[in-house]
């Protein structure tokens, strides 16, 4: 997956007027217009990428840094040995290599959050899915409205720790995007869509 990402960086960097790099999955929405996104993206000079328990692959990252993703060698190298899931330990190379190579490089240059929403309160492996049911009104709202990133520490003691989502020194809405919406939830989302309109 990480030489997938890679591959999907360096044809996008072909062109220079690209300055930011989301990576979302098929079952990513949109939370806000495009204006509001591409502003929130822009208005910035930091990439946003997790690097806590139960957080996914999902990034959102600056030419600089996709450029460092690519240039890397040293970190990259030492994943693609040493980080596959075995007995005893839990190293999943796309969900790790970018948080540990931010941390190490320019711990300052990342927004320890995610700009994309997934939820992971049912505690399962995979996160919640959310069928055409659950496409409301309130759901977009109540999601658009996040304005703190809630971590669960990965020891025993399990806290949970609560930051808000500081975009340029000022707290903002958290989420640009959300997962993990099946197909059947299409017509919802449209029909929400349509009537809905975030700041």
């Amino acid at each position: 997956m990480v030489d997938a990402e890679k591959r999907l960086l360096a044809n996008a960097l072909e062109d220079v007027d690209n300055q930011f790099f989301v990576l979302l999955s098929d079952s990513c929405v949109p939370l806000h217009s495009f204006d509001y996104v591409y502003n929130y993206l822009m208005g910035t000079n930091v990439s946003f990428i997790d690097w806590t328990t139960w957080q996914w692959k999902w990034f959102a990252v600056t030419r600089r840094h996709a450029l460092l993703i690519l240039a890397d060698n040293l970190y990259y190298k030492k994943f693609k040995l040493y980080c596959k899931p075995a007995e005893g330990r839990n190293c999943i190379a796309d969900e790790h290599y970018l948080p540990t190579l931010f941390n190490m490089v320019d711990p300052g240059g990342i927004a320890n959050w995610s700009i994309t929403h997934v939820d992971w309160s049912e505690g399962k492996w995979h996160p919640r899915s959310y069928n055409a049911a659950d496409v409301t009104y309130n759901l977009l709202k109540n999601l658009t409205a996040i304005d703190e990133n809630f971590h669960v520490t990965s020891d025993d003691k399990k806290l949970v720790m609560q930051k808000p989502c500081l975009w340029n020194g000022s707290k903002r809405p958290c989420y640009l995007f959300a997962r993990k919406f099946n197909p059947e939830a299409l017509e919802n989302l449209l029909e929400q869509f349509t009537s809905y309109t975030s700041v």
